[in-house]
């Protein structure tokens, strides 16, 4: 990564900075703005300007990315609250989302016959987690019942962490015919040591970390400064323990963060400052990266089946497990709808396409990745424009609490995902 890159990064940042909270009123948001400037980059047609980021330098981004994306999306989630309120949150997660990765393994290998069931399963996977912060007036918008807020955030928050060790065994087995063939009892030690060294390393860091920090903390050793970074820390020292024992370090990184929060919750005030600026300039980089060096190569490849995958990924194959799901609940159908539409795919797929594919080998990967970052970009600017426009609209069909009950359930407000 050159100067001008740097520059050019800054001046992005910088510029969108001076009309950010102008552009919170339009339709226009933060991943739609980088993704556009990526674009223009990548075209090749701004020919004076470049940026030049090398294959390492993106891959230690979108590691570090995803690590404290995991890592403070479980730490925001309060389990003691979410017992008492799972309702919808437990809907969604529980019978939505396998429902989500079925349909989409079924519509893989509908319209890619040449995918195995497994390939097909990996991108089914890859694309059921969903990223409230590409529509963020969905879960901020106060006209928008709390619960329904709620419930697409808590959502937002767990999917990711819950859809990892799926998307890793189903790509190590995927990988079979492409690779080394290994035996039946390897393949049952690596499952089990996904599920079970990097949560046992996660648990570890967190909850002698965390009481670590509180300890320094309460003796006032510790200055505020210290205390965000202290939060990374204890999500990169997960990550990179639990792959020192043979675990997985993102599984790792993402129990560490439910059990700092739920154990040292006071301490994650720092942690969600940390990710609401510093953190927020990762994801937007990923963004930037995205349309510099993965969007057109991909837009160029993309097939007719391609695009008529992306369009069922973010309306069928969501919205018909959400409506499933939601069955019993009481809801009326524009609460359902709402629901349904809202899953859009973002950074958590991105990042498991660029990280997880690259090591899977699978013997159609290049045809799995191209279909996520096409659903992905697809769903930036979809759910993005559509965001504002939509939780406007919905703010109105669902006001009458009289009329809508089960909508204006109380429920405890979370930290949201920024």
């Amino acid at each position: 990564m050159d100067a001008t890159t740097f520059m050019w990064i800054a001046l992005f940042v910088l510029g969108y900075g001076l009309v950010s909270k102008r552009l919170e009123r339009t339709i226009v948001t933060p991943p739609m703005v980088f993704v556009t400037l990526g674009l223009l980059f990548g075209s090749g047609s701004l020919a004076a300007l470049s940026m030049h980021i090398d294959q390492g330098v993106i891959h230690v981004l979108a590691e570090l990315t995803l690590v404290l994306v995991l890592f403070g999306d479980a730490a925001r989630i309060d389990l003691r609250v979410l017992r008492n309120e799972l309702g919808l949150p437990a809907r969604l997660l529980g019978i939505g989302m396998p429902l989500t990765i079925i349909a989409g393994a079924l519509a893989a290998k509908l319209l890619f016959p040449q995918t195995t069931w497994l390939e097909a399963a990996v991108l089914g996977a890859i694309l059921a987690p969903t990223d409230a912060a590409l529509g963020q007036a969905v879960v901020s918008t106060p006209s928008v019942p709390l619960r329904i807020r709620q419930a697409l955030n808590v959502e937002s928050g767990l999917n990711d962490g819950i859809a990892l060790p799926v998307v890793l065994i189903f790509a190590a087995l995927a990988s079979m015919g492409g690779g080394e063939a290994r035996t039946a009892s390897e393949w049952v030690w690596f499952a089990a040591r996904q599920v079970t060294l990097g949560p046992l390393a996660g648990v570890a860091v967190a909850w002698i970390g965390g009481r670590l920090i509180n300890a320094s903390q309460s003796r006032e050793w510790m200055s505020g400064n210290f205390g965000r970074l202290a939060g990374i820390a204890l999500a990169l020292l997960a990550f990179t323990g639990a792959e020192q024992i043979g675990g997985n370090g993102f599984i790792a990184a993402f129990v560490a963060g439910m059990t700092l929060g739920n154990s040292q919750r006071g301490q994650c005030e720092y942690l969600y400052q940390f990710l609401e600026a510093e953190g927020q300039l990762l994801v937007l980089l990923v963004f930037l990266l995205l349309g510099v060096h993965l969007a057109w190569p991909t837009i160029a490849e993309g097939s007719g089946r391609m695009w008529l995958y992306v369009v069922l990924s973010l309306t069928v194959v969501r919205m018909v497990p959400v409506a499933i799901s939601m069955m019993g609940s009481g809801l009326r159908a524009p609460s359902v709808v709402f629901l349904g539409w809202f899953g859009p795919r973002g950074l958590a797929s991105l990042l498991f396409a660029i990280l997880i594919l690259e090591e899977a080998a699978l013997p159609h990967g290049p045809l799995v990745f191209d279909v996520v970052i096409l659903t992905v970009l697809a769903s930036v600017f979809a759910h993005g424009m559509s965001a504002a426009p939509a939780a406007r609209w919905y703010g109105r069909a669902a006001s009458d609490a009289a009329h809508c009950p089960e909508e204006h359930k109380a429920v405890v407000e979370q930290p949201l995902r920024m």
